[in-house]
């Protein structure tokens, strides 16, 4: 066991942890030259064409230090905002971090935070100066930063350059002299904590654990703790770049089980695994729950899919467990789900990947934050959903979740990005200047306002110098309404939001343009209306596709052409009175992209 190093990498998005796996991977000879590519780690399509990490890797190395062989079980850790959650998860299974500071970047909002992450579980934190080899680099001011940071010393900050692979051999003698061993009992109960799990079509559900106590057996019966469900380990190893059976697997080592489970809901991510015959006492603790920001409704496009989209979503579930969904139904749409995602990457991703790897082609709906509502009689509601809320006249308030957000960015930008924010119902907390050019804003501030294009909006003013990061604290009363939009004057429950009263008319007002541009005309006449209540505040109208009734008539009385007219116009109005309006994937999808 004092010969095993569990380790992940930290770092804020795009500061060069992927490239940097690879060369560990590459110097330890885990991979061959011939399966050698660049993001080696990186297997999902999407990944690579984004060039960003969405999932946690696990790998295992071996190194030999003067004359001493050692395990190293590395984990690749994304670096967005919205995939925070698979970064708790991989550190729950580590002693160690290799924390990456981009040295042209220097410090951003995601390394502070997964630091945090990361100190509070105690782990070994070694500071690393990725892309030294740039021209821009700027080793000297960044290290500063990180002594700032970290309190550590210069010293002990390595500099190293993933792309040349400068370097790395040192990095690699430090994890295995500054990172302890695991701690564990190896002639106790077995105590293995699930970490991550895939699902094979073959194989059933794979898990992912690492190994606090005892050993894990081929062949074994094991237990789950939580869901006290019995399985017989069928297979048991390690995971190399393919995965590696073995016949143990020991105390502070990481590994996968499979066990022929073929029902999602029997595997959670943060149970321990046990044996039948020697069980632990108690479960593992200290996993956290998900807590999801943004909800949308993903509705399949074909009703009859409904069934499909839920075994589909089983599977996604597993491979990301901050997933969250419970079934709904919806009047436009009929039958789909209710989603709980951390953020609109994170919703777009899912939305792809359903796309991608379980071929369904689905609606998602306008996302928004759950609001709590108080009635006159003193009940407490959460609503998830526009639909759900009470009737204003039953309502005493309704209070909305706030957050605070972290953003830090170059002082030229202090102005337009604190416009931005009061723009959206924001309030400066703090202003620190890190360094004489880089500032920290603290902003207090309603979710339900970032949800929509708040993020692309400050890359945009801050041409991507700025970092944001965010937690919540507390929920607010807040002046609140519900607003639908009518199409032919039926509501679209898809559509409809609630919206602080300010900012309505000129919500409304937008939408209402931007549907008419997106939904196709129709044989009638349609009115895009936006509701609060019985009130209308704003109206578009999409003008009727009309043959030219007229056209045979030349000559005669005008009361020949006015006929045809006049019969035209009761088509229309009989049409208009049971036609049904066609609403494109994109009407749904507009809402979020309204400047």
């Amino acid at each position: 066991m004092k010969n095993i190093r569990n380790f992940c990498i930290i770092a804020h998005i795009d500061h060069g942890k992927s490239t940097l796996a690879d060369r560990l991977l590459e110097y330890t000879n885990t991979v061959s030259k011939r399966d050698q590519q660049a993001q080696v780690l990186d297997d999902m399509d999407l990944e690579r064409e984004r060039g960003i990490t969405i999932k946690s890797h696990a790998i295992q190395m071996d190194y030999e230090l003067d004359g001493e062989k050692y395990i190293l079980n590395l984990i690749d850790t994304p670096g967005h905002v919205d995939f925070s959650y698979e970064v708790s998860r991989s550190i729950a299974a580590c002693e160690g971090a290799l924390l990456i500071v981009d040295a042209a970047q220097g410090i951003q909002a995601q390394t502070i935070s997964n630091l945090y992450l990361a100190l509070e579980n105690d782990l070994e934190i070694i500071p690393i100066l990725n892309k030294i080899d740039l021209p821009s680099a700027n080793p000297e001011e960044v290290k500063d930063q990180i002594v700032d940071l970290l309190g550590c010393k210069r010293e002990e900050i390595m500099s190293a350059s993933g792309k040349t692979g400068q370097g790395v051999h040192d990095m690699l003698r430090e994890i295995v002299t500054r990172i302890p061993a695991p701690k564990g009992d190896p002639n106790a109960p077995l105590q293995a904590l699930i970490f991550d799990s895939v699902y094979n079509s073959f194989r059933g559900i794979i898990a992912y654990f690492k190994v606090k106590n005892g050993e894990i057996r081929k062949g074994d019966r094991v237990k789950f703790v939580n869901t006290e469900m019995e399985y017989f380990a069928e297979e048991v190893g390690v995971l190399r770049l393919k995965p590696e059976p073995k016949s143990v697997i020991k105390t502070g080592d990481v590994g996968y089980i499979i066990s022929g489970i073929k029902e999602a809901r029997e595997v959670k991510v943060g149970d321990t695994i046990t044996t039948v015959t020697n069980p632990c006492l108690t479960g593992i603790q200290g996993f956290e729950e998900v807590k999801p920001m943004v909800f949308a409704g993903i509705y399949p496009v074909d009703t009859d899919d409904y069934e499909e989209l839920r075994t589909s979503m089983d599977k996604l579930q597993l491979n990301d467990a901050s997933l969250t969904y419970e079934p709904e139904s919806s009047a436009a749409l009929g039958f789909g789900f209710r989603c709980g995602f951390l953020g609109m990457l994170h919703m777009e991703i899912i939305q792809e990947r359903l796309e991608r790897e379980f071929g369904m082609t689905v609606i998602t709906t306008v996302p928004n934050v759950s609001y709590i509502a108080y009635t006159s009689k003193g009940e407490k509601m959460i609503l998830n959903n526009p639909s759900e809320m009470p009737d204003p006249s039953k309502l005493e308030k309704i209070e909305e979740p706030y957050i605070k957000a972290q953003i830090i960015t170059k002082s030229e930008y202090v102005g337009s990005i604190m416009s931005l924010c009061i723009e959206k119902r924001g309030a400066i907390t703090n202003q620190v200047y890190l360094t004489t050019d880089r500032v920290e804003l603290s902003f207090d501030m309603p979710l339900g306002e970032i949800v929509f294009d708040f993020y692309d909006r400050l890359k945009t003013i801050s041409r991507g110098y700025a970092s944001f990061d965010y937690h919540p604290i507390d929920y607010r009363a807040s002046h609140l309404v519900k607003m639908d939009i009518m199409l032919n004057a039926e509501p679209v429950d898809a559509l409809s939001s609630l919206i602080h009263r300010d900012n309505a008319y000129s919500f409304g007002k937008k939408i209402c343009e931007k549907l008419k541009e997106l939904i196709p005309r129709h044989q009638f006449e349609i009115p895009i209306q936006a509701a609060i209540g019985a009130k209308i505040i704003a109206r578009e109208t999409i003008k009727a596709l009309r043959k030219d009734v007229t056209a045979k008539c030349y000559g005669g009385d005008i009361s020949r052409k006015r006929k045809l007219l006049e019969k035209q116009k009761e088509g229309k109005k009989r049409m208009r009175q049971v036609g049904s309006v066609e609403i494109p994937q994109e009407a749904f999808m507009a809402v979020l992209k309204l400047d």
